[in-house]
């Protein structure tokens, strides 16, 4: 393949690993519509709220672990291998799921969705970066980002169509079509690559991520589910694991064959654009965990209808990000990310605005907003990541900015998650107060604690609705803020370190190392 003109198929392909991610991202959204069903005792498997957390935690908890380790081997045995085993075990697992008899065969299965996911995602960009030269590779990020969020927002709405039409089981038997078709289409598609010099094994180095990652992200699971940071088994784990990752990081700065050289870091395009990533989606992540239950409960809109109001979003996605590149190229990454920061940090507080009454029009407006400034940090960070690392590396960089967005991400729907619920039970409290102990405690969990509790009590029950919504809005409005805070934060990652618009460099001066 010639370096400077790409791969001849290069935009089909890019084309099938869109469609294939697909899958991978729409799980993940239409799983959230499935919930309240998932829960019926009648309809669904009767889960507890802590086994509903865990069919969501068991697969970011799983990928998350792995997909540091899937982009080396990946690298070193064939990403369209790792694509094509990755998409046969999503596809079974789906399966599975579907099918699941109880709350814990549902949760295993997740869990293996998980190994197939971290498999895929990689894969994907890692593929994308080897197929485009140059020139053309923002781009190709920036359409591959589009994807993304056309899927975000597509799954709410799908996840609703299902629900109302077919049991719970059927948002997860979607899947299975869509690997199938993207199986074929990989097989007879997309070329193999791999890194043509690999390194020796470092089982070692493999071994240390794994348990580190697996470690943080259940501390802040566990963190989420309990609304507290200071419970042993919240940081313990946590604790354990940024210590090994400590020693992951002192493990391959010694050895001369490390899986991930960690010296990558002293670059700042790298570091910068890892950083902001990292702070956008804790904040985005966390900020937005309460707009299901706003949307739905407060509001008052069906499933299919709260997925409907994510349309904007997705069209800003489709919109401006195959667009990014250009603005990217124009006014600079550092201009251009600090400014789609900024809007994000104000979209972020604009929400401690929103309230029982809001007009319907405003919030699709925010949503349009938020969709444009996410489509412009996106691709540019993760283009600059993927060009900060050897080709031949590329599934490294790419497992690198994924396992940065599911672990920052988690890591925002805990600790602001945990905002969000202390606040509401603090506040909803004197509302419970006629309720028996333990019923009052079970109802003053969250939201849908109270909803179900108000409505098991009949007339006695409404009464408590009311307070109950006006102290999810007031918990909602300081998780709002103190995300817009983060945000914030990343706005001065950005201006600070990001670097400014390069000089141009001449077509002869641009040299890459070979891929086979």
């Amino acid at each position: 393949m010639n370096t400077d003109t790409g791969h001849p198929r290069r935009w089909t392909i890019l084309g099938v690993l869109v469609f294939s991610l697909l899958a991978v991202v729409l799980d993940n959204t239409i799983l959230n519509v499935a919930m309240k069903t998932i829960a019926d005792p009648v309809q669904g498997l009767g889960a507890t709220q802590s086994e509903l957390e865990w069919a969501i935690n068991s697969y970011t908890l799983v990928f998350a672990g792995l997909l540091f380790t899937f982009g080396v081997i990946g690298d070193r045995t064939g990403r369209k291998r790792m694509l094509f085993v990755g998409m046969a075990l999503f596809g079974l697992s789906s399966l599975a799921s579907a099918y699941a008899q109880d709350p814990t065969q549902l949760i295993l299965a997740r869990a293996a969705m998980g190994i197939g996911g971290a498999a895929i995602m990689p894969a994907t960009l890692a593929i994308i970066s080897n197929i485009f030269p140059p020139a053309e590779r923002g781009k190709a990020i920036g359409i591959w980002a589009g994807g993304v969020g056309l899927a975000v927002a597509i799954g709410p709405i799908t996840g609703g169509l299902l629900i109302e039409n077919f049991w719970w089981g059927s948002v997860f038997l979607i899947n299975v079509p869509i690997v199938l078709i993207s199986m074929v289409l990989i097989a007879t598609i997309v070329p193999e690559s791999r890194d043509p010099r690999p390194s020796r094994l470092d089982p070692v180095g493999v071994l240390l991520s794994i348990v580190g990652l697996v470690a943080v992200v259940y501390g802040i699971i566990r963190g989420g589910e309990l609304a507290t940071v200071t419970s042993p088994e919240v940081y313990v784990p946590s604790l354990i694991g940024v210590a090994v990752l400590g020693l992951f990081v002192w493990w391959e700065r010694r050895i001369d064959h490390p899986i991930f050289d960690v010296r990558s870091f002293a670059n700042v395009r790298f570091s910068s654009a890892i950083g902001m990533m990292g702070i956008v989606f804790f904040a985005m992540m966390g900020g937005m965990f309460f707009l299901t239950f706003y949307l739905q409960i407060v509001l008052g809109f069906s499933p299919i209808e709260a997925g409907a109001l994510m349309i904007p979003f997705a069209a800003a996605q489709l919109i401006f990000a195959p667009l990014s590149q250009r603005v990217n190229q124009k006014f600079g990454a550092k201009l251009a990310s600090t400014v789609s920061m900024a809007v994000i940090a104000v979209v972020l507080a604009s929400y401690a605005l929103f309230d029982a009454n809001t007009p319907v029009l405003l919030i699709e407006v925010v949503f349009f907003v938020q969709g444009a400034a996410m489509a412009n940090i996106m691709p540019p960070a993760t283009t600059a990541i993927m060009e900060s690392l050897p080709r031949e590396k590329a599934g490294v960089g790419s497992a690198m900015s994924n396992t940065v967005r599911q672990v920052a991400g988690a890591l925002g729907v805990a600790v602001l998650g945990s905002v969000l619920s202390s606040t509401y039970r603090g506040e909803v409290a004197p509302a419970l107060s006629a309720l028996p102990a333990d019923a009052r405690h079970a109802a003053g969990e969250s939201i849908m604690a109270t909803v179900g509790a108000a409505g098991s009590l009949g007339e006695q029950g409404q009464a408590i609705l009311k307070p109950a919504f006006a102290a999810f809005i007031d918990g909602m409005h300081v998780t709002a803020l103190v995300s817009a805070v983060i945000a914030l934060a990343g706005v001065a990652v950005v201006a600070k370190w990001m670097p400014g618009k390069p000089r141009p460099v001449p077509q002869s001066e641009v040299k890459e190392p070979a891929v086979v």
